[in-house]
């Protein structure tokens, strides 16, 4: 059981991690780019720590499209949070609908 929710669990990690490396900065726009940059690599190393172990023990219980399926779900639902939560944009209805479908993409994706 552990070795389904590690990789999930680290994945999520993972995701807090890259979605303030690539849009955290969002919120300081007065700051010289090449600031930006750099400490947006600086958080990235932080992710690929959790990511790539993740994937790496994901693999042995999904299959490479499953890592990416679960891993783009977790993307999106970060995202989802982080943009209402830190950049205090509105949360449409339109985007539960794109979940919704990707919801349907999961289900065939992990169908046996």
């Amino acid at each position: 059981m552990l070795r389904h929710i590690a990789p999930i669990i680290l994945l999520l990690i993972s995701n807090i991690f890259m979605t303030f490396a690539w849009y955290g900065h969002l919120r300081f726009r007065s700051l010289p780019l090449v600031i930006v940059i750099l400490a947006s690599w600086g958080i990235a190393f932080f992710e690929y720590c959790f990511q790539v172990p993740a994937n790496r023990i994901g693999y042995n219980c999904y299959n490479a499209v499953q890592l990416k399926t679960i891993q783009e779900v977790i993307t999106l639902t970060v995202f989802a949070f982080f943009s209402v939560w830190y950049l205090r944009e509105e949360f449409k209805w339109n985007y539960l609908i794109g979940f919704i479908f990707i919801i349907l993409a999961v289900f065939f994706i992990f169908k046996k």
